[in-house]
Formats: structure tokens, sequence, C-alpha cells
């Protein structure tokens, strides 16, 4: 089916044959004769590549161009919503109003109500029903992407109270529901009462096969002898489709093994390297020293990215992160070396994806083969559209006997049927408030009836789930989140503040209990210990041999803290978990740089970016807490330190820290430089504020503009121009 063949708007038709899209794929034509384009609901379980996106867009486009409405994009990380926002730009030529949303759960974004295309977390979409967003009602299309994380423990339970709350409030949307092949895709259509489209049919044919000892083995009995150019097997297997003007992915299982594999490539891969590449990597590894803090981290991803090679994962910082991902898909960069995370986010394909090892390790258990879902979804990024006639998915075994394991066990298996995960109480719990304090629901009875329409139910039966919501009720009750009154349910003032600070309700108990046990406001260890103790902090892994230095520091500083430590041993274990935590976060607010932190915990700087996204939420959470219970003393103290984890800086440089473009290390340099104020800075000569250590010529000119002064263009040209000459004279 062509592009001109489709009912659409003829303006519609020209984005689409601009981007070189001219022929539906199979499993698109499909879609479109399933009633796409009229209006059914789909559940689309199709490969990789095979266009999943394409067929959410000509639902989307279809809607609101000729029926009005807003369209609702749904996925389940942030760096996904910000591909697909833009991804969908392109839809600007047709008047239509792209918009991204991801953070600030106490909202109701009512800015929202003037786009059209609007993508969107799943948690983020939670707390907008929450907050009841009066534009929801206007939705005509609903894509949730990745349906198949409904089986994950921490996402699932979300996604799956957002798609029954909507099809409750909006029944007539479509709901396109987009996922990789999985076992049980008609049980998730039926629930959706939605048709399905299920095809294993990919625009790049896929090979799947175990390597051992410098053979592959393919699923269907072919033998290939790996080409011999050293004696390290990774290296032949990528070097094979390096010399052949391919790229490789690895999948490793930690995110050691990804650093170690991109440095053991390294020097095999720079050796075919054309002078011309390798300036271009220099420009990309330049581009990386240059955004963010510089670690030992950053410093040896630039060195790797030089020689064609990357790491991926989330520990890299977020730009990064983006710019391997980039180089990548620009053609710079030959082998990337990541951990699943990457199969669950951004779309990368290569020609051949090797999974070096099927275990992943868990604290509790140990080695664990991984499930063939996850194996299928790594497989599948193997083979990139217009540049490979084959994609290549290759599992490495360390002998003949794993190796015919794995083709039974993964190669040539199934992958696992979608278990909802809503029945667990910390999953009930965040949302059985919601349900009540949005009016949903007011009484169990009522709660269990829209338990039916959930996933779960259509699973496990409704009446699995009764004793565990009679013990989140009684919870809620035990702790004034809802009150009974004519039998009917209601939130009571503190539990919809709750629900709308996006959660969870024993978070709160938590915080409420320590804010309550101060009679004055405390440090900032005492408070970042105090949210870091709830259920939505993470809190670092505590190794064996740190917790005689966490005993001690607790014994030093236990007086400071609102939450006492526990007698029981395992108990104590996890307090002291919480205690690192906390102390991390210390570390970031009193200017530790990014380099020593990633040293003493052993994390990336990623890890900080998100534990310091999600301290800044929970201590935001605990100053309305505290203004809700009228405790004043508080609320001072909790702005502050919110402001400090914001912009990982001590109290003095909240001013300066203020100005767009002006970060931590920037803000200090300026404050030893004698700029302590908005009005010293807004005094200053421009010549005197580029003498400071990283404040160019362009800062300045920011810094300037934002406290309200005109610049004067010309003179700034003639110190631009004398800050050049001055570094060629020293250059030279």
């Amino acid at each position: 089916m062509m592009i001109n063949e489709l009912p659409i708007p003829s303006e519609a038709k020209r984005v689409l044959l601009d981007r070189g899209i001219v022929e539906l794929y199979p499993p698109q034509e499909e879609a479109v004769r399933k009633g796409l384009l009229e209006g059914r609901s789909l559940v689309v379980a199709i490969p990789t590549a095979a266009g999943k996106t394409l067929i959410a867009e000509l639902a989307m486009i279809k809607s609101i161009l000729e029926k009005g409405g807003k369209a609702l994009y749904l996925v389940p990380l942030r760096a996904l919503a910000n591909e697909k926002y833009e991804e969908f730009k392109c839809y600007e030529r047709l008047g239509l109003r792209i918009a991204v949303s991801t953070g600030d759960y106490d909202s109701s974004d009512p800015w929202l109500s003037r786009y059209d295309i609007i993508v969107a977390t799943n948690e983020k979409v939670d707390s907008l029903l929450r907050h009841k967003a009066e534009w929801i009602k206007d939705v005509s299309v609903v894509v949730a992407d990745e349906i198949h994380l409904l089986n994950d423990l921490s996402r699932g339970p979300t996604l799956e109270v957002v798609l029954t709350r909507l099809r409750q409030v909006k029944p007539d949307a479509q709901v396109i529901a987009l996922s990789a092949t999985i076992a049980n895709a008609e049980e998730i259509a039926e629930w959706l009462g939605a048709e399905l489209v299920k095809s294993d049919w990919r625009p790049v044919p896929l090979r799947e096969g175990v390597y051992c000892k410098g053979y592959i083995e393919y699923e269907d009995g072919e033998v290939h002898k790996v080409k011999d150019y050293s004696d390290y097997d990774l290296a032949n297997l990528v070097l094979e489709i390096i010399d052949d003007g391919g790229q490789v992915l690895i999948f490793a299982n930690t995110r050691h093994s990804a650093v170690n594999m991109a440095r053991r490539l390294k020097g095999y891969v720079l050796r075919r390297l054309s002078p011309q590449e390798k300036k271009e990597l220099k420009e990309i590894a330049d581009h990386i020293l240059r955004e963010g803090e510089r670690t030992s981290l950053s410093e040896a991803l630039a060195e790797l990215v030089a020689a064609g090679v990357a790491f991926h994962h989330a520990g890299l910082h977020y730009l990064h992160r983006k710019i391997v991902e980039r180089a990548f898909r620009e053609l710079h960069l030959k082998v990337v070396c990541a951990t699943p995370t990457l199969a669950a986010g951004v779309n990368l394909p290569a020609r051949r994806v090797i999974i070096s090892d099927y275990r992943r390790y868990d604290p509790r258990f140990g080695l664990n083969p991984i499930p063939v879902l996850e194996y299928k979804q790594m497989a599948g990024r193997a083979g990139r559209p217009k540049y490979d006639e084959i994609g290549d998915a290759i599992l490495m075994a360390r002998s003949p006997e794993e190796a015919y394991w794995l083709v039974d066990e993964y190669v040539r298996a199934e992958p696992e049927r979608i278990w909802s995960k809503l029945g667990a109480e910390p999953a009930l719990r965040s949302h059985v408030l919601s349900l009540v304090a949005t009016g949903f629901a007011n009484s169990e009875e009522r709660v269990l009836k829209f338990i039916e329409d959930t996933f779960y139910a259509r699973q496990y039966g409704v009446h699995t789930v009764k004793e565990t919501v009679r013990v989140v009720l009684r919870f809620l009750l035990d702790h004034n989140m809802i009150e009974l009154r004519q039998d009917l349910l209601t939130a009571t003032a503190f539990g919809k503040r709750v629900s709308e600070l996006y959660i969870d309700p024993l978070s709160a108990v938590r915080i409420k209990a320590g804010l309550e046990s101060a009679a004055s406001s405390t440090t900032p260890l005492g408070y970042l210990h105090l949210i870091c103790h709830t259920p939505d902090m993470p809190k670092l892994y505590l190794r064996r041999g740190e917790r005689k230095h966490y005993l001690e520091y607790l014994e030093k500083h236990r007086d400071e803290l609102l939450i006492k430590p526990p007698e029981d041993h395992e108990e104590l274990l996890l307090y002291l978990s919480e205690l690192k935590t906390a102390l991390l976060l210390l570390d970031w607010i009193e200017e530790v740089s990014e380099d020593t932190i990633v040293r003493r915990y052993d994390v990336g700087p990623g890890d900080i970016y998100s534990l310091v996204q999600t301290a800044e939420w929970l201590v935001y959470s605990a100053r309305e807490i505290s203004k809700h219970l009228g405790l004043m003393h508080h609320l001072g103290s909790l702005e502050k330190l919110r402001l400090r984890i914001k912009h990982g800086v001590r109290e003095e440089l909240l001013e300066l820290v203020s100005l767009k473009g002006v970060g931590r290390v920037r803000a200090r340099m300026l404050y030893q430089a004698g700029f302590k104020t908005l009005e010293d800075l807004r005094r200053a000569k421009v010549e005197a504020l580029i003498r400071v250590p990283m404040i160019g010529v362009e800062i300045v000119k920011s810094i300037k503009e934002q406290l309200g002064e005109t610049i004067d263009e010309k003179g700034l040209e003639k110190i631009k121009k004398k800050e050049q000459s001055t570094l060629m004279y020293w250059l030279e």
C-alpha cells in the first residue's frame, strides 16, 4: 500500500513523502486494513524497526487533522519522550503543536491545552489525572509505547492504572498499544478491546546464532567460521563486521564489563580508522569534555570515542549518552558497548548485536539467566534499515554444551507471557489513594470495581486482590489519608495533598513522623537522611567493607538524624544504606566535585543526576507536608535545601546560580573573584568578568542580558578579538 493511497489529508502525505516514506511495510498495511484510520483501537506486536511508531503517527494525524482533539503519546522513559518529541516535530509543518512533558508532578499543566500531540511519561500522565487536568477530556488518541512493560514490577502498575483510567475517562478514545513480539498479545488486545496486529516481519531479516570457539551456529543450522584476527574472540566478532562497513552493538551484563570491553577493543578499531574519521571522532570527543563537569568517566569515554568505540550505561551523564547515540546513528562510532538499559530505551540499531552474557547479577540471588523477552529485545536491535541487508544477533557461549543450551533456551524460544504486577501492596497503596482522592472510588466496592477493568483482574480475577485492598485501605485510614463517613470513603486534605505530590503514602507517613519529631529545623543531613528513609528514594548499595565506616559516622552524627537507628541487624544495614545515600547528597550540596563523588561512592554522573532529581522532589514534598501540618519552622530550611540540591551548591551561591548558564562551577569561580551577588554582577565591567576562569564572552553577555542590561555589541566584539589574539599569543 502506497502513502498516496491512504485516506489522510494530502498535506500529511507530503510530510511523509519528504521523510522518504513512500510505501507501507506489511504490518503497517495490516494495521490500516484492521481499522487504524477509522478509529479502531489496536495492539501492535511487531519486531523492532518494523514501523510501530509510524502506525501511531498515522492514527494521531488522521484524528487531529480531520476530527480535532488531541493525541497523548505515553512512554516509559524521559529519554524516549525527548526522542519521540524530536521525531514528531516534522508535523509542525501541518500546523500541529507538539509538546513534551516529563517532570513536575505537582501540576495539571494547563499550558498543554494549547498542544495537539503531547508526549509524556506514564508517571507524568498519572500525575495529570490526579490533578484532574481539564484538557484530558479532549484526548481522542492514546498511544502506549512499550506496552510489554506491564510486566515490569516498578513501571508496570502505573502504566496499567493510567490506561484503565484513560479508558474510563475517555471511553471513545482510540488506543494504540505498541510492543515488540510478546507471547500473549491476544490477551492484551482483549483487555483493551482492540484488534491485534502481530507479525514477525522485519525490514531487515534477522539471523540469530550462538558463537563458540571461533564458529557461529545459526538457528537454521548454518555454521559460519569467524575470521581470525586475534586471540580475543570479541574482537574477531567485531572486526569481521567493521571491515565489511558495518557497526556493532555489544550488550554487557554490568557497567564495569561494558567499559572494560570498550577499552579492550579500542586498539583494534583505532587501526581501522581513516584520517578523516579520526578527525571527526576527535571533535565528538572534545564535545564530550565540554559538556558537564569533567570527570574520570567522561575523560575515559572521550578517549575511547576518539578511537571509534564507546560505552553506554545509565551512570553516564545524560548529555554524554545523547552524544554517543547521535555519533552511532551518524555512523561515526563503529562499536558501542552498552548495558541492557539501552535495549529498553532509545532506538539504536546495528548490523551485528552481540549479547556477551545471558546472565544478570542480582544482589539477592547472584547470577541468573535473563528472560527470553529481554534477549529478544536486545537481538531485535540487529539490522539497520537502509544500511544493512541482514541483521546478525549473536549470543556468546563458553562451551559447546552451553551453546546447544542457548540455542534451545533463547534463539529458538518464544518470549514469556506478560503478567500484571498491579496486585502488590506497594503498587496499590499509591493508586488506591489516588482513586479515592480524585473521586474515582468512594468505597471498597468502587475500588474493586475499578480493578475489575484492569489487566490484573483479567489475568487473576478481582477476588485475588480483595484482601490486599482491605490492608491498603486500613493503612490509609490509620494514617489519616482517607476517612469513612456513612459508608463512603473520602480523602482527607492530607491524603489529597499526598496523592497530588505523587509520592508513596508510606513516604508521606515517614516524612510526617520525622518532621513532627523535630521541635525546630534540623541540619541538612537530618533532612537528607529523612527523605532517603522513604521507599521513593533509591538507595546506594552498601558493601560489606563499608559497614564499619558508616557505623562510626552514625555514632558521631546520631543526634542530627530524625529517624533513630533500628536494632534489627537487617534493618540496620538498610538504614546504613540510606545514610550512605544521604552522604552522597550532602557531598553534592557541599560542592564536592562530581569526579570525587563518582570515585567515593562508585557511581556515575548519570546516577548522581537521577538521585538529585528524586531528592529535590522529595524535599519539595517534605516542604509541602510541613506547610500542610503547620510545621512552619521547617519551611525556610527545606526550601533552601531544595535549591541547594537542584544546583549542587552551598548556600552562599544560591543567588548566583539563579542565572541561566551559571552552574555550580562557574558560580564558585565568580564568588571567589569577588562577585558574590547579582548586584555585584550588575555593577561589574565586562572586561573584569571575562578575566574570571570559565567565564567567556558569551556567558558574560548572557549574564548581563538576564540582569536587564543593554550590551554594546561593537564593544563586545572588540573584547572578543582581543581575547582571541591573547590566546594566539600564548599558543605561539
